[in-house]
């Protein structure tokens, strides 16, 4: 079977229109910084992560503007861990964001384990860039009926250089809200039935928020990886 994009899930995404967008967008920018590099990842449009393998066809995500609840459990997604290291905690993002089980776990169920990552300040947080990675319902019944599945091993993670600089310019200015970009590389393994499946190396930028003598959350991510 051949080997073809599942877009919906796998890239980041290309636009970045809501005003929460903008805003997350200034608070890693405008309050570290001054680094054109650093407005680049968070504002430009084009650039996306590679794509993984699937035996279905790519199809436009619909982004959810509200996660649903998790009443019905998260199914396959991990509970968030408990790590103040931005870094550590990209890495886990990273991981649960490259990995889906559509043989246990349904659309909604995916959605709500996603959003338990997310910070809870809705003055940054950015859901539509975390639920349009997530494929629409009728991409996501056409993967079950496959029994598709992911699974993600990270390799490494880092602060952009450009983000180094705005914060050894200006180290007080993370203080406001405590949010950093961390780049993650690893892969990804994608299987369905018949013994279909591929891998590949995959790459994001994470917006994390580490408030001290908190644990870390999940803000958003960047449109291209920043290196």
């Amino acid at each position: 079977m051949p080997k073809r994009s599942l877009s919906p899930l796998h890239r980041a995404t290309t636009h970045w229109t809501t005003g929460r967008r903008i805003l997350v967008a200034a608070v890693v920018i405008t309050a570290l910084l001054g680094a054109a590099g650093l407005t680049a990842w968070f504002t430009s449009r084009g650039g996306q992560s590679k794509t993984g393998a699937s035996p279905t066809a790519p199809a436009p995500s619909s982004p959810a503007t509200t996660a649903p609840k998790a009443s019905a459990g998260t199914g396959s997604v991990p509970a968030p861990p408990k790590l103040t290291d931005p870094l550590a905690y990209a890495r886990a993002a990273a991981v649960m964001l490259w990995s889906y089980d559509t043989r246990t776990t349904s659309r909604d169920q995916h959605l709500a384990g996603m959003n338990a990552w997310m910070t809870s300040e809705t003055k940054y947080t950015d859901w539509t860039a975390i639920s349009g990675q997530v494929p629409d319902p009728v991409l996501w019944s056409r993967m079950a009926d496959n029994a598709q599945y992911a699974t993600a091993a990270v390799g490494e993670a880092h602060f952009p250089s450009t983000f180094k600089q705005a914060l050894a310019e200006n180290p007080s200015a993370i203080t406001e809200a405590y949010i950093y970009a961390v780049t993650v590389t690893g892969k990804q393994t994608i299987a369905w039935k018949g013994g279909g499946g591929g891998a590949e190396d995959r790459a994001v930028t994470l917006a994390v928020q580490c408030r001290p003598s908190s644990d870390c959350a999940l803000v958003s991510l960047a449109p291209s990886v920043a290196p």
